[in-house]
């Protein structure tokens, strides 16, 4: 696709007709011109050009000058062009965000629960949120869904955004991630990756990841269940830093007690727990 191509499709993606387009291009390559000239010159109908012309002038993008009786036409600066644009669609998009999302907030359902189904999905999803976290994202994840969500998270940090939680991999991208101490044990148990992810204390995500196109998380901005993921990410935090505190005669009385209440809870046999023992 050509350049002068290029931009007659942009310019038609931004409201302006293939006639208005053609005008004003031809008039940044050649100006001034009258009429007639730039009828024959950019093949607009000469039936159409002042039409063209008057709604060029409207939307303040040619001016025209009379020189001896002769209406020659000018060419808007494409940066003032492109400028004038974009405070237009600002004010467009500020005034849509403004109202939309007050009568959302006012109709919203807080307690619905919203499943995302096909793990392009939900990675896809996951990045938008992030891209409008102010504040906090909390955070329990693995080395395969970081990757995807990796470069949001920056964008974020750089912001001022705080991220916290819990890493479950060999290589933390993150150093305010705490990687899980027993990376290996959870690999061998738990079959399934999942995801635990709160935005702003406003969005919770939590499920399966590791299950390709049948992967399925809940989206929820209900109190409740953001308060439970709070929760969730917060005692694993608060059991991976103590652990990684104490001496190594501590660490391993942590260890054996957690075990133990592991064993009661999951009723393990003696076979599996000495297989999960081996896997710290």
């Amino acid at each position: 696709m050509d350049q002068e191509l290029l931009i007659l499709n942009n310019m038609r993606k931004l409201g302006f007709s293939e006639y208005e387009s053609k005008a004003y291009l031809k008039l940044l390559e050649e100006f001034p011109l009258n009429g007639y000239t730039l009828s024959k010159n950019s093949g607009i109908p000469r039936s159409r050009i002042y039409e063209v012309l008057k709604n060029l002038m409207d939307k303040q993008l040619v001016f025209e000058q009379i020189e001896e009786k002769n209406k020659l036409y000018f060419p808007v600066d494409p940066d003032i062009f492109i400028n004038k644009l974009k405070t237009q669609y600002e004010d467009v998009f500020n005034s849509i965000s403004n109202i939309a999302g007050r009568i959302y907030k006012e109709k919203k359902q807080d307690d619905r629960l919203v499943v995302i189904s096909g793990r392009k999905n939900i990675i896809s999803f996951l990045n938008l949120l992030i891209k409008g976290a102010e504040k906090r994202v909390a955070i329990s994840i693995w080395d395969e869904e970081i990757k995807d969500l990796n470069d949001e998270l920056e964008k974020a940090i750089e912001r001022g955004v705080a991220l916290k939680g819990i890493y479950f991999g060999e290589e933390n991208p993150f150093e305010m991630l705490v990687s899980h101490r027993r990376v290996k044990r959870y690999i061998a148990e738990k079959k399934e990756r999942y995801i635990s992810i709160i935005i702003d204390g406003t969005h919770t995500i939590s499920g399966i990841v590791s299950r390709g196109e049948n992967s399925k998380v809940t989206w929820t901005q209900d109190e409740g269940f953001i308060e439970i993921s709070e929760d969730y990410i917060a005692h694993d935090l608060l059991v991976n830093l103590y652990s990684a505190s104490l001496d190594e005669d501590g660490y391993k009385l942590f260890e054996e007690f957690t075990d133990n209440v592991h064993n009661q809870f999951y009723g393990y046999t003696s076979e599996e727990l000495g297989i999960y023992k081996g896997l710290r």
